[in-house]
């Protein structure tokens, strides 16, 4: 247990982090977002993916909007960086983390879900960015991230609009790579989560960490990073391992879906 509104149960090698302020639906506080913080900066080593799921039937509704002050710029920039500052150890900490989406996926929910790797959504998940119709703009890195999703284009019109996208809509928009039957997000979450901590550790973390950094370098330095985690990743003792073992024959084929 980490803090009053966020539970951390360690299952084997994987680990699910749950929000926990149903009546809330899970709004996010300054509390929160650092207790987020100090859980995946502290989580065992052990751990080797994580599941972040929300209690009730809602992941996130985004900003406790009970608990803003008005904020001159300063604050304002100080509190962005806060989140920004807790939001990068879930994208770039230790291991993959898989989102279990249901319910409200609004504001702060959305760019907390953005920060995830693999996002499964059930078919009662909804999304929206309120934020444009109330005067402010996204501060935790949504702007950097959601874009990445769905392309400038959707999120413009999401902020102007206040249009929300349904479970369906939002997976062909590029939200969620899973789309499951209301209640299954989080059994799909924990399934993919126990894949993934079966990986190469090294590799999991070149996912993470290099390839969304290639993603956004010309071409010609990509392929040199490419080159470089692919020359560092292989020389690891258990990719040794893996790969003489498919060379043996002792590893299964990949076979049609």
């Amino acid at each position: 247990m980490t803090h009053q509104d966020l539970s951390l149960d360690i299952q084997g090698d994987i680990a699910i982090v749950r929000l926990t302020r149903p009546a809330k639906r899970n709004a996010l506080n300054d509390g929160l977002i650092l207790a987020l913080r100090n859980t995946f900066e502290s989580l065992p080593d052990t751990v080797r993916a994580v599941v972040l799921d929300g209690e009730g039937p809602h992941f996130c509704a985004g900003l406790d909007l009970s608990e803003i002050s008005e904020r001159d710029a300063g604050g304002g920039l100080r509190h962005s960086r806060m989140w920004h500052a807790a939001l990068e150890l879930v994208q770039h900490g230790p291991v993959p983390v898989v989102a279990a989406l249901h319910g409200a996926v609004v504001g702060g929910g959305l760019e907390l879900a953005s920060a995830c790797h693999i996002r499964v959504a059930d078919a009662s998940t909804f999304y929206a960015l309120p934020e444009g119709t109330r005067g402010i703009f996204v501060g935790g890195g949504g702007s950097v991230r959601i874009p990445r999703l769905i392309g400038v284009a959707r999120m413009t019109d999401m902020m102007m609009t206040g249009r929300v996208y349904n479970a369906e809509d939002g997976e062909r928009a590029g939200f969620a790579q899973y789309l499951v039957p209301e209640g299954a997000a989080v059994d799909k979450a924990i399934e993919l989560a126990r894949r993934i901590a079966t990986n190469a550790p090294l590799t999991n973390y070149a996912l993470m960490h290099a390839l969304p950094r290639i993603a956004e370098q010309s071409a010609d330095h990509g392929f040199f990073t490419e080159a470089l985690m692919s020359g560092i990743v292989q020389d690891a003792p258990e990719a040794k391992a893996r790969v003489r073992a498919f060379l043996e024959g002792k590893a299964a084929k990949v076979t049609k879906g």
